[in-house]
């Protein structure tokens, strides 16, 4: 067989591969696997466990020791390199070489990622003289198909960028006996990342990865980027039997029982829309049971909007695995298997009539010894003091057993007092995953936003299909955050045990936080894990603190918050509203009626000199354009010098921009905002102003 001929095999379906003894893992297989979620349903043969190396602080070495929490993990200068190993000592220029990874068998490279590094990296494959990359190390942790096609001379058109989320790529790189990462760089300056690895059980037969694969692979790759790009509307559904409906009324304080299937089936797809006068609520305080095989409490046990990953409320997203729409509509598309029965109710702990609608798909399945339940495990802390003194792992899941880890999803409200992302960050905290016969992790993170694929502790909303932000309300993380991850094509199989942590981990003291989470997994009937009951006062309503006053520290130090109120021109086209997301409780809202009107803000300095400006501002569906002049001169906030967009569908939101550093005289100053429009769905159009702080450079 000719190679063309060999490798037009790496478009076959996974279905067609399993059980099939004589066919190596190879390239087109993994990338298959990134869009199949009917497979993380059954253990994996051939099995295999998920590593991660990454450049976590090496003092962390004894579990709950005195440098279990230790955090130099990559912005240079580190007491231990973040490295299994120092191969060459700094050269006179501070250049040495460092070993990422060193692994003999069978694997495949599922994920990489970096906030930043420089250097370069260069990368062996079954102990192979000449690197399948040698080149800048950014290049390759952000796009490894797109890094490896440009060095061997562009045998592929592949797309820069090609299967990134944020600041993560999955590109899988398949190997038959072994993996080999060098970084040549310089300890000193910003080196992060993570290597993600599979290692296959030995003798696996794997087919390693060849240049030649990404043009061979064109139509799987586009296929592959389709459906990622648009799980909604272009995951592939393979059920041929009709949606059965639910439709429940549910009274305060009432358990419903809403569907009843008989097995072996699975369900491929659950959709459910709740309504109530206080949808938030409801979505928080109804809770999602599902019973699989009899067994007496449902492997799935959570409130129904946080369940779907983008809670609190409706906050939409479209990810592989779930997708939640504007209209509050929620779909779930994580296979649920089961032998013999499966059994959902929704549980009312509110006080508000509830009704639920939706459906689900059931499919034909034949139930075998692999074959797993799927499992959502929902618990809150409230009350938490999250404090940098204080560091502690906050347990999404530990099971004994046999199953695969497969997603998280954080639900967090975040008191913090400083409106900058340096101060008000929550995350500073790594992850943490014992698996197996782990005496320290095999999963060992550098920061909770690098876990969730972004970097920098920033605010922005942004969904893709295996993570995303939906919600983050206000300034510097401020309010309630939500994260999730889903582990598709990186899941983490265990055979006895598993143990997942996260650090809460923040810049600055905060107290009374609300830290509510959901570890996802497939597990074998008789896996047991540490899950106990939701208790009424778990889902009691949240709120931020009534009257919140910004706290001059950290990334806001030497900074004057001034409230918009107190330094606004007054007039009938300005209002002050009650908020609890905005500084001191209250929002100034300013209703303009035609484009080219202005607001002035007034305010003085005591001493000349160099100062940033800091507008606290709302982003919201009414909203609008706007442009800035200080003291008669255009001022360009947060480089947007267009001015600021603040229209924002679906959502409520509260945003610092910046200036640069200006020069100030001492005495008053005025700056002036005009409105420079809103889009055609804005009847009223709003422009929410909180707060202008002037920060001392």
């Amino acid at each position: 067989m000719n190679r063309v001929a060999a490798y037009s095999l790496l478009a076959v379906g996974v279905s067609q591969l399993v059980g099939c003894v004589t066919m190596p893992i190879h390239t087109g297989q993994l990338v298959r696997e990134m869009t199949d979620l009917e497979r993380l349903a059954e253990f994996p043969e051939p099995s295999y466990k998920t590593v991660q190396f990454s450049s976590y602080d090496r003092r962390s070495s004894l579990p709950g020791g005195p440098d279990w929490y230790a955090n130099s993990d990559g912005f240079g200068g580190e007491e231990i390199p973040g490295f299994e190993a120092v191969l060459a000592e700094p050269n006179g220029e501070g250049v040495g070489e460092y070993l990422i990874c060193d692994v003999e068998g069978p694997g495949a490279i599922v994920r990489t990622w970096t906030a930043a590094i420089g250097g370069d990296i260069r990368v062996y494959l079954d102990s192979a003289r000449k690197p399948l990359y040698d080149g800048p190390a950014a290049d390759f942790l952000l796009s490894p198909y797109h890094a490896i096609a440009k060095t061997h001379g562009d045998k592929a058109s592949v797309p820069a960028n090609l299967f990134r989320q944020r600041e993560a790529a999955y590109c899988p790189i398949p190997f038959a006996k072994s993996c080999r990462m060098i970084w040549v760089g310089k300890l000193k300056e910003v080196h992060f990342y993570h290597v993600q690895i599979r290692r296959y059980e030995p003798g696996t037969a794997v087919r390693t990865f060849d240049p030649e694969d990404l043009a061979i692979l064109a139509e799987v790759l586009d296929e592959t980027t389709r459906i990622l790009t648009d799980p909604a509307l272009d995951y592939p559904v393979t059920s041929q039997n009709a949606p059965v409906a639910i439709d429940a009324a549910i009274q305060p304080h009432e358990k419903t029982e809403v569907l009843n299937l008989d097995g072996p089936q699975a369900l491929e797809r659950l959709t459910l829309k709740v309504e109530a006068p206080d949808l938030d609520r409801a979505l928080r305080q109804t809770l999602l049971h599902i019973y699989c095989d009899g067994h007496r409490w449902g492997q799935v046990q959570a409130p129904i909007g946080d369940f779907f990953g983008a809670a609190p409320g409706i906050n939409p997203l479209n990810s592989l695995p779930f997708t939640v729409a504007p209209d509050g509509t929620m779909t779930c598309r994580y296979l649920m298997p089961f032998e013999s029965s499966l059994k959902i109710e929704l549980d009312n702990r509110g006080e508000q009539p509830v009704t639920v609608t939706g459906s689900v798909l059931p499919m034909d399945y034949e139930w075998n010894e692999r074959s797993m339940h799927f499992r959502a495990r929902w618990r809150v802390d409230h009350g938490v003091l999250g404090a940098r003194q204080a560091v502690q792992d906050m347990p999404f899941l530990i099971a004994n057993g046999v199953g695969r880890y497969v997603g998280s999803a954080l639900m967090l409200l975040n008191p913090c007092h400083v409106s900058s992302p340096y101060g008000g960050w929550w995350g500073e905290g790594d992850e943490k995953v014992f698996v197996d016969d782990d005496t320290v992790p095999s999963t060992f993170g550098t920061g909770s936003e690098d876990y969730f694929n972004y970097a920098w502790s920033v605010p922005d909303i942004f969904e893709h299909a295996y993570c995303g932000q939906p919600r983050n309300d206000g300034y510097g993380n401020r309010g309630f955050v939500t994260n999730y991850r889903w582990h598709i094509l990186d899941d983490l199989p265990f055979s006895r045990h598993l143990a997942f942590y996260l650090e809460l981990f923040p810049h600055d003291q905060v107290p009374d936080m609300s830290y509510a989470r959901i570890g996802y997994y497939y597990a074998r009937p008789e896996t047991m894990d540490d899950h106990v009951a939701i208790t009424d006062e778990d889902l009691r309503v949240l709120e931020l603190p009534a009257s919140w006053e910004p706290v001059a520290s950290l990334g806001m130090h030497d900074s004057v918050y001034h409230q918009a109120e107190d330094i606004a021109q007054p007039g009938p086209q300005v209002e002050s509203v009650q908020d609890n997301l905005r500084a001191g409780g209250k929002l100034l809202q300013w209703h303009p009626e035609a484009v080219g009107e202005e607001l002035e803000l007034r305010f003085s300095v005591s001493e000349a000199g160099n100062y940033r400006l800091h507008l606290g501002l709302a982003l919201n569906a009414q909203s609008g354009r706007i442009t800035t002049r200080l003291d008669g001169k255009a001022t360009i906030f947060s480089g947007r010098q267009e001015g600021i967009d603040l229209y924002v569908p679906y959502r409520v939101l509260a945003r610092q921009f910046a200036t640069d550093a200006v020069e100030l005289s001492e005495g008053e100053h005025t700056l002036k905002i005009t409105f420079e429009g809103a889009a055609d769905t804005v009847s009223d159009p709003t422009i929410g102003i909180d707060f202008l702080a002037v920060q001392r450079q």
